[in-house]
C-alpha cells in the first residue's frame, strides 16, 4: 500500500481545456474515470477533485465509464444524472446509456479484503453502494478483477458472489483472471507473494507457478473461464455493456 499520494492539483483546469477542444471539434467519446487510480480515494473526501472533474465532464457533455471500490460515489449521484442527462453519445458507439458505473470486487468477504485492498471500502459496504446506484436507475455493473486463484475463485465464493449480484440486478459483470508482474517492492507480483507467503503459505508454490510458467497461467485461464462462463448462463447475466 501506497505511504504516500500526489495529487494534481491542476487536473480539472487541464481537463477543462481539453474537453472544450474537444467539443468544439465534435469529438465526443466515453470517459474511463479511471482505469489505473480509483477516482474515489479516502483523500477524495477531503479534496473534492472527483467531483470538480465531474463537473467539467456534464458542463462539456461526455460520457462516462466510472469504475470504483468506493461507496464515496453515491455522495456524486446528483452529478452523475447530470452526464446522464447532458452528454453526447458518439452514433459508433454500440451503448445504450451515456453513464455506466463499475464497482471493482475480488471478494464478498470482508476479512479476506482486508489482507488485499488494506484501506479500501469493505465489499459488503461495496454491495449496498451498487444497490443503491442501481435503484437510481444507473447501468450498473461488477469488475471482477481480479479473482484471486484458490481463494476467492473457489466454486462456493463464486456461486456467492453471482448470486449476490443477480439479485441487485446487476446490468454486467467481467470476471477476470490475476495478472502478476514486476520484481521491484510496489509491483503487484512482489505485492502478492508476499501477502500469499505471509496470509496462505500452502498456496505460495501455486502462485509462483501462476507468475513464473505461462502455459500453468494459460491452462487455469481457461479452466476459470469455463466455469464463470457456466455462472453467466446460470444466473443470466451478462459480460457485456450494452
Amino acid at each position: 500500500m501506497a505511504e504516500r499520494l500526489a495529487v494534481k492539483e491542476n487536473a480539472i483546469e487541464l481537463l477543462d481545456r481539453q474537453l472544450f477542444n474537444r467539443a468544439k471539434k465534435g469529438q465526443y467519446g466515453v470517459i474511463a474515470l479511471s482505469s489505473a487510480t480509483d477516482p474515489y480515494l479516502q483523500l477524495e473526501s477531503k479534496t473534492g477533485l472527483t467531483r470538480g472533474i465531474l463537473e467539467v465532464i456534464s458542463r462539456h457533455r461526455f460520457p462516462l465509464h466510472l469504475i470504483t471500490k468506493s461507496d464515496l460515489v453515491l455522495r456524486d449521484l446528483d452529478l452523475l444524472k447530470k452526464v446522464e442527462e447532458r452528454a453526447v453519445l458518439p452514433a459508433d458507439l454500440q451503448v445504450s446509456r451515456k453513464v455506466f458505473l463499475t464497482f471493482s470486487f475480488s471478494t464478498l468477504d470482508d476479512d479476506v479484503n482486508k489482507i488485499f485492498e488494506l484501506g479500501a471500502t469493505p465489499p459488503t459496504k461495496r454491495l449496498q453502494a451498487l444497490q443503491k446506484v442501481k435503484q437510481a436507475g444507473f447501468l450498473t455493473g461488477a469488475s471482477l478483477m481480479p479473482l484471486l486463484p484458490y481463494i476467492t475463485d473457489t466454486d462456493s465464493h463464486l456461486d456467492y458472489m453471482f448470486k449476490s449480484f443477480a439479485a441487485i440486478p446487476v446490468d454486467y459483470i467481467f470476471p477476470a483472471s490475476i495478472t502478476l508482474f514486476g520484481n521491484g517492492p510496489a509491483d503487484s507480483k512482489t505485492l502478492m507473494l508476499k501477502a500469499i507467503a505471509q496470509e496462505y503459505p500452502e498456496l505460495l508454490e501455486k502462485y509462483e507457478k501462476l507468475s513464473s510458467v505461462p502455459k500453468y497461467l494459460s491452462n487455469y485461464k481457461a479452466k476459470l473461464k469455463r466455469r464463470t462462463d457456466e455462472l453467466l448462463r446460470r444466473y443470466k447475466l451478462s459480460d457485456r455493456i450494452n
